[in-house]
Parts: structure tokens; sequence; C-alpha cells
């Protein structure tokens, strides 16, 4: 019987104990100032790809991000997404410009993602002239552990082409004296 209380006084002790215990303080909610990072990342990535350096733009992601591009496989891993660089940067008509319209930081803060627009000059590789597309995309980013952003998933969808106006022919040539 003794036994009986003193197992029933160590269980009440212990309920007792764990009811006065601090129930564990919720982290603090950082979305406002995530968003603000992850927008300023973006800000700098659009100066990276003005002055076309393959480094700065491939450091913008993570070392196992994936970047996928109509009409190209998957660049997996931040090599294989620098090489693919490398190559576009090298293009002299080269310009590139996107906006997020949408920022969403997930309340764990350690995933958001940034959807917009984006505008992309480069050289028709037959005609050798510049084409311009514009399209939307959709960048998926991952809070590293130094507390830098760094895209693991990026992807863009082209909408409209539009390549450069052709040059006007003067009224003065021999083709149009010929027609006359």
């Amino acid at each position: 019987m003794r036994r009986l209380r003193v197992i029933g006084l160590a269980v009440g002790m212990s309920l007792i104990i764990a009811g006065c215990s601090e129930a564990p303080k919720p982290a603090a909610d950082t979305r406002a100032a995530d968003e603000k990072a992850v927008r300023g990342g973006e800000t700098a990535w659009n100066a990276d790809w003005a002055a076309k350096d393959a480094d700065k733009i491939a450091g913008h992601y993570a070392d196992d991000a994936v970047l996928m591009t109509p009409g190209e496989a998957p660049a997996k891993g931040k090599e294989a997404i620098r090489t693919m660089l490398q190559g576009l940067a090298s293009d002299k008509n080269l310009a590139l410009s996107f906006s997020a319209t949408t920022v969403e930081v997930a309340k764990s803060g350690d995933i958001a993602y940034t959807q917009g627009t984006y505008a992309m000059t480069t050289t028709n590789p037959k005609t050798k002239r510049p084409v311009t597309e514009k399209g939307t995309y959709l960048t998926v980013y991952k809070k590293q552990a130094g507390g830098d952003w760094k895209a693991v998933e990026d992807i863009n969808t082209p909408g409209k082409t539009e390549a450069a106006a052709a040059p006007v022919k003067k009224a003065g040539t021999k083709a149009a004296r010929r027609r006359r």
C-alpha cells in the first residue's frame, strides 16, 4: 500500500511540475524583414545582370539550385548554372531585368518565393539581330545558415517575343527607283 502512495505521489508531483513549466515561446515573426531582404536580393541580382557578371549572377543561387529555362535541359547545381550563364553573358545584346509583383515568405521564415515579370534581350542566332522576350518568372528561395536568401528553384515562362524592327529602306535607293 505504501508503495502505491509513493508512486501516486511521484506521478502527482510530475504533473504539477509539468503544469507549472513555461510553454515554449513561438519564434518571432520576421516575415516583413525577410520580404525586404528578398526584394533587396532581387535588386542586387538585377544589377549583376546589367553588369553581365556570370559569377555574381550565379552567386544568387544555392549550391543545389535548379534553373529551368524554356528549350533547355534544367541546369542542376550552381556550377551547371554558372556554365549556362557564362554563355549567355557573352551575348553583346544581353539585357535582362525583372521585377517581383508578389513576394511571400513562409511564417517559419526559412522559405520564400517571388513571382513577377521579366524582359530579356538576346541575339537571335539565325538573324544575328536582337530579340526581346517578355514573360513571367517564379523563384523559390531558401534562407541559408548565415541568414542570406539564395534561389533554390528558378523558372521562367516566356510570353511575347519581339524582334527588333527591320531597318527602313530609303526611297532613293536603286530598288525603289526601279519600281517607279
